[in-house]
């Protein structure tokens, strides 16, 4: 009862610190709009959104990327993956279907991963399309070659962390800051990390599917 009891106190303690801090909040916050767009031209883009992710808040965006890698650490350790069984021949319609959407689905991830500087995209959601070109190219059994490359995938999977490793580490030699750019060069790292976060992400999606670390055999 003495238990039940602490604990019903220490909620209702919660809850009315939540109330205070959130009856605290001021009316119209200023927030940081303005300050992020004013320095705009110096984030080596054009689209806000990309100059918050890539350089504002480039450590934010380094442990999203570290959480994915961890998920997929995470998932392989738990069993093996199970590859999508089927005989090729009795499925000419998804092979047609696949001839046309895998190369359109990889362009338009290139395309998302471009566009990202100056208008909505970026890797993550060029990301997401190469995860799902990777997860058809399983369906139809086209991937049974890069499984085999366990070596390839790992590293695959870890270029988004070790790109922004180093990227940080050589700012921090170049600028004496952390993810802090040389002046008038912002543009180009941040297209480099966001090449090397798109392959990772879209392995790390498609590899998910299967469920489990990759047969040596499958």
């Amino acid at each position: 009862m003495t238990r039940r009891a602490c604990i019903g106190l220490l909620s209702l303690g919660l809850a009315a610190g939540l109330s205070w801090a959130v009856m605290r909040l001021p009316d119209a916050p200023a927030g940081l709009t303005a300050a992020a767009l004013a320095q705009l031209p110096e984030s080596g883009v054009t689209n806000p959104v990309t100059a918050v992710l890539l350089n504002y808040r480039g450590y934010d965006t380094l442990l999203e990327v570290g959480v994915l890698l961890l998920a997929m650490t995470g998932v392989w350790s738990l069993r093996r993956g199970e590859w999508p069984a089927g005989d090729l021949r009795d499925r000419p319609l998804l092979m047609s279907l696949l001839r046309v959407l895998l190369p359109m689905l990889v362009l338009a991830a290139g395309y998302l991963l471009w566009i990202g500087a100056f208008a909505p995209g970026g890797a993550f959601q060029g990301g997401a399309l190469l995860g799902g070109a990777l997860v058809l190219a399983l369906l139809g059994g086209l991937a049974r070659r890069l499984l085999r490359q366990e070596p390839l995938l790992r590293a695959g999977l870890a270029l988004g962390v070790l790109a922004f490793a180093a990227a940080g580490a050589l700012a921090l030699g170049l600028t004496g800051r952390l993810l802090q750019y040389p002046r008038g060069h912002g543009g180009a790292w941040i297209m480099g990390i966001e090449l090397a976060t798109l392959i990772s992400v879209g392995l790390t999606l498609g590899l998910l599917y299967l469920g489990g670390r990759p047969e040596k055999d499958p």
